[in-house]
């Protein structure tokens, strides 16, 4: 299959060349002399251009400029007509780059009037010479362009389609990843809960005088169990964690009441004491405030055993305040209760993502408090800045652990918009694609502009040329009196005027079978003209033709 797309390739640059080689085999019959020999000629040349078309379509190109060239300066010839349009639309649909087609299409066109002043010797060959590189050639190489910026837009929107399916697929694994780290998160703030308070709960019972030494080795070896579950829960919860992860947005399951009773139910000594309305709170900060407790009582239990907790929430007005303060410890730490520091992660997450700060520190009678200041209402004095769609607002924490307690603060506000907005900038997908769009619209208008304008320079060029033809196509008249028939053409021809009219005057009479003949001006502006016919290199005929009145 691998040599399908080469025998294709192949056989369109054989009827490609074929195609090309048509005019010139068909018309060498009919023609004679030099031309006989120019047509020959360009069938290999022509051969030989099909061959390079592929990697130098610029050269291939030249090819059929030069046998045009060569064969009539104004290239005139249809011979290579049908070579000059298609080399042309091939130069234009493979040519990575358009400023070496420009500068040869304006070398050709410089070329052409010392070729049309000094072979011609006609002026006005040039006007049509560059009139058929405009429509034979330039015209199929903007097509060429056009077609091959399409052809680039359709091959970047497949890619960016590839890309968008990639990058959808890879918004589907983060979002997977991202609510497997929220479980985590919640396993740790719920289920690490759990068995803190299961283990303070067994390290109690151990020491109760009641029990055997067999039921005191039981509950031991349950509380080392329950340690050893909430070490290997902080393990896991630390490879499901990811980088960018954020806090729960969910609201809490769990009251600060149920919460507290739950605690206190373990054994140990919670007071709750609520001022004024904190009931009603936003979604993320009630969930903050459930966290801050959870965690507070936690680490109360782990680091204070014995000591009691006490736990106040106040409504101040446009401030929620929440403390949670532990007395110093009566006891050690229980062994085998674990603490990875996870959980004071979980919280500062938390607290930035709701713009409060968070601080930890030890109370004077050697106790720990954990404190939240949340402001009910958005003031204008609230530092505020948006990054990435997440309203932020500055964040100060502290934190620090002891044998004896533990204590948090954190300030969050109650209300504002906190949700996440998409980014409004667009994608570098977009970019590429719009930019593609804008490429092939200014390609369209450059192929139908361009031959406009150019064909628009070619007329205004027609003025200068044809006062200059005017003025160097003047003969003589004692000059014409003095040519006779039957001179030699080469002796005629350097007597006559540098350029020659542009053509006959209207109404002037056919050229005689068999000669070939030029008109040269009587004066300045006249219409009336000189005309000299030649036949085997010779002057056949001459005669003053009077232009219509």
């Amino acid at each position: 299959m691998r040599g399908v797309p080469g025998r294709l390739s192949l056989l369109f640059d054989l009827g490609l060349w074929l195609t090309v080689c048509v005019p010139p085999v068909a018309a060498a019959v009919s023609l004679q002399g030099r031309d006989v020999m120019t047509a020959a000629v360009g069938v290999p040349l022509l051969g030989a251009a099909v061959a390079l078309s592929r990697r130098w379509p610029l050269a291939a190109l030249a090819v059929p400029v030069a046998l045009s060239l060569a064969l009539d300066a104004r290239m005139s010839s249809p011979l290579y007509w049908t070579a000059l349009v298609l080399f042309g639309y091939l130069a234009g649909q493979r040519m990575a780059s358009a400023r070496p087609a420009l500068w040869f299409f304006g070398a050709v066109a410089a070329a052409g009037l010392p070729l049309c002043a000094l072979v011609l010797r006609d002026l006005w060959a040039w006007p049509m010479q560059l009139l058929t590189l405009l429509l034979a050639v330039g015209l199929p190489w903007l097509l060429g362009r056009y077609r091959r910026q399409y052809a680039e837009l359709v091959g970047t929107g497949w890619r960016l389609a590839d890309r968008l399916e990639r990058e959808q697929q890879a918004v589907a694994d983060r979002a997977r990843i991202r609510e497997r780290a929220r479980i985590a998160g919640d396993m740790h703030d719920s289920l690490g809960h759990d068995l803190t308070l299961i283990a303070v709960r067994a390290g109690a019972l151990e020491l109760d005088p009641r029990l055997d030494a067999r039921q005191q080795a039981a509950v031991g070896e349950l509380r080392e169990a329950a340690g050893a579950a909430t070490e290997r829960l902080r393990e896991i919860i630390g490879v499901l964690r990811a980088d960018d992860e954020q806090p729960s947005r969910v609201p809490p399951a769990e009251s600060v009441e149920a919460l507290v009773e739950r605690v206190r139910n373990s054994g140990v000594t919670v007071t709750l004491e609520r001022l004024g309305d904190t009931g009603d709170l936003p979604p993320m900060v009630g969930l903050a405030v459930q966290r801050v407790v959870q965690e507070a009582l936690t680490n109360a239990a782990k680091h204070a055993p014995g000591a009691a907790v006490h736990v106040r929430l106040v409504r101040d007005g446009a401030m929620l305040g929440l403390s949670v303060v532990n007395d110093p410890a009566t006891v050690a730490p229980l062994p085998g209760v674990a603490s990875g520091g996870s959980g004071l992660v979980g919280l500062d997450e938390r607290v930035r993502l709701a713009g409060g700060t968070l601080r930890a520190g030890e109370t004077p009678d050697g106790g720990f408090e954990v404190v939240a200041e949340l402001p009910v209402t958005r003031t204008a004095s609230t530092p505020e800045k948006s990054f990435k769609g997440v309203t932020e607002l500055p964040v100060t924490r502290t934190g620090s652990t002891s044998e004896e307690g533990f204590g948090v603060v954190a300030e969050l506000p109650v209300t504002g918009d906190t949700t996440p907005r998409a980014a409004t900038r667009p994608t570098v997908s977009a970019g590429e694609l719009a930019r593609a769009r804008r490429q092939v619209r200014r390609r369209l208008v450059q192929t139908i502009v361009v031959p406009l304008a150019v064909l628009a320079g070619i007329f205004l060029l027609m003025i200068p040329i044809s006062f200059v033809s005017s003025s160097l196509s003047v003969l003589d008249r004692d000059r014409y009196e003095q040519l006779r028939v039957g001179d030699a053409r080469g002796e005629v021809w350097s007597r006559l005027p540098a350029f020659t009219r542009d053509g006959p005057p209207d109404g002037a009479p056919p050229t005689p079978r068999g000669e070939e003949c030029v008109y040269y001006s009587t004066r300045t502006g006249s219409s009336d003209a000189y005309r000299l016919c030649f036949a085997h290199d010779r002057l056949a005929s001459k005669a003053i033709v009077r232009g219509s009145r």
